[in-house]
C-alpha cells in the first residue's frame, strides 16, 4: 500500500492528544521522511515499510527529549497503530492522509 505522501496523525498521548503532520516517502523498503507539530520539523530515522506495515522513529525535544517509536497499518487513505513513548507506554496513532 503506498504511504508516500503527506498525513495528518494524532498521537493520543498522557499529556492530551498531540497533532503532527507526517510527510513520507519510499524507496523500496526504507521509508524517510519528516515529522512536523509543535516543536517543528524533525527527520524521521530507522524507517521501515513492508506491505501495508510502516515503522519509524523521531526524536523530540519538546515538551521533553524522548525518542518515539511508530508502528502502524496504512489502509487506502487511513493510518492506524502506535506511538512508543519510552517510559510513558504506548499511545494510540491515528491519521488520515493530507
Amino acid at each position: 500500500m503506498a504511504v508516500d505522501g503527506t498525513w495528518n496523525i494524532t498521537m493520543e498521548t498522557p499529556l492530551g492528544a498531540r497533532n503532527a503532520t507526517l510527510t513520507l516517502a519510499t524507496t523500496g523498503g526504507t521509508l524517510s521522511g519528516t515529522m512536523s507539530g509543535d516543536g517543528g520539523a524533525i527527520d524521521i530515522y530507522d524507517g521501515r515499510i513492508s506491505g501495508d506495515q510502516v515503522s519509524f522513529k523521531v526524536d523530540i525535544t519538546q515538551p521533553m527529549s524522548l525518542t518515539l517509536g511508530f508502528s502502524a497499518t496504512v489502509a487506502g487513505n487511513v493510518l492506524s497503530g502506535s506511538v512508543a513513548l519510552g517510559m510513558f507506554g504506548d499511545a494510540p496513532l491515528s491519521g488520515t492522509r493530507a
